[in-house]
C-alpha cells in the first residue's frame, strides 16, 4: 500500500488562494459591521496611534502597541464568530451556549486588560 500525498491533498491554485483572501476580507467586513465593540476598539486604537506619533515612541514601543491592539482585535473577532455560531446552533437559551459566549467575552476582556497594561507601560513615562 503506497502513501501518495497527491491523492490526499488538493493541488495549489492561485485562484483558490485569491478566493480565500476574498472570503477573509468579507469576514472582516462582517466583523466590523456587526460588532459594536469593534468600533470602540478602533477608536481606542486610533487614539493610541495618535499618542504614539505625538510622543514619538520608539520602534519597540510601536511593536508592543501594534501587537497589543492586534490581540484585542483578534480576540474580539473570535468572540464574534463564536457568538454567531452559538446563535445559529442554539437559538433558544441553553446554559452551555451562555457559558461559551461568556468565556469568549472573558477572553476579549483579558486581551483588553493586557493591552491597557502595555499601553500604560509604553505611555506611562511620557505622561
Amino acid at each position: 500500500m503506497e502513501n501518495n500525498l497527491v491523492d490526499t491533498k488538493k493541488e495549489f491554485s492561485l485562484i483558490k488562494r485569491a478566493k480565500s483572501f476574498a472570503h477573509a476580507g468579507r469576514g472582516l467586513l462582517v466583523f466590523i459591521k456587526s460588532t459594536h465593540n469593534a468600533w470602540i476598539h478602533v477608536t481606542v486604537f486610533a487614539l493610541v496611534i495618535l499618542l504614539g506619533f505625538y510622543f514619538k515612541i520608539t520602534y519597540i514601543e510601536w511593536a508592543m502597541l501594534v501587537f497589543a491592539g492586534g490581540l484585542v482585535f483578534v480576540s474580539e473577532a473570535f468572540n464574534t464568530a463564536i457568538e454567531i455560531d452559538m446563535d445559529l446552533t442554539s437559538p433558544e437559551y441553553h446554559p452551555y451556549a451562555r457559558d461559551t459566549k461568556d468565556v469568549a467575552a472573558g477572553a476579549v476582556l483579558l486581551s483588553a486588560i493586557t493591552a491597557a497594561v502595555i499601553g500604560l507601560l509604553v505611555f506611562g513615562h511620557y505622561l
